[in-house]
């Protein structure tokens, strides 16, 4: 269950490294943000300021997520931590399927569910 939760745990921090990528560097490109976003050049370039921050934003919840998997020896604080940053991503996931689009309920929300659930269950298997 340990090996599950922290491959969900990585899982959910290469998603959010991904987001960072897209929305800090690719948000005006044709092929990735302009695509993927449905958007116009004009709507990219006008949003592009937004989106860096948003991208940054995902960076710190991929560190976060990083730093308690991996990097904590702790384990009471690497639990604490791991929750911590699952349940951010949860409700980014929640804000953003009812603000935005209905699927990023499933694509972000979705994977960090499972990863705090198997958090849980290796911590109660410890």
């Amino acid at each position: 269950m340990k090996l599950a939760a922290k491959v969900f745990i990585a899982l959910v921090a290469l998603e959010h490294i991904l987001f960072l990528v897209l929305e800090m560097f690719l948000w005006e490109h044709p092929r990735f943000g302009l695509k993927i976003f449905n958007m116009t050049a004009e709507v990219a370039a006008s949003s592009a300021t937004l989106a860096f921050n948003q991208g940054l934003y995902n960076g710190f919840l991929a560190a976060g997520l990083i730093w308690s998997g991996f990097l904590l020896q702790d384990k009471d604080h690497a639990f604490k931590t791991a929750v911590f940053f699952l349940v951010c991503v949860i409700v980014a996931g929640i804000v953003g399927g009812f603000t935005a689009k209905i699927t990023i309920l499933f694509t972000q929300g979705g994977p960090a569910l499972i990863a705090l659930v198997l958090v849980y269950l290796a911590r109660k298997n410890d």
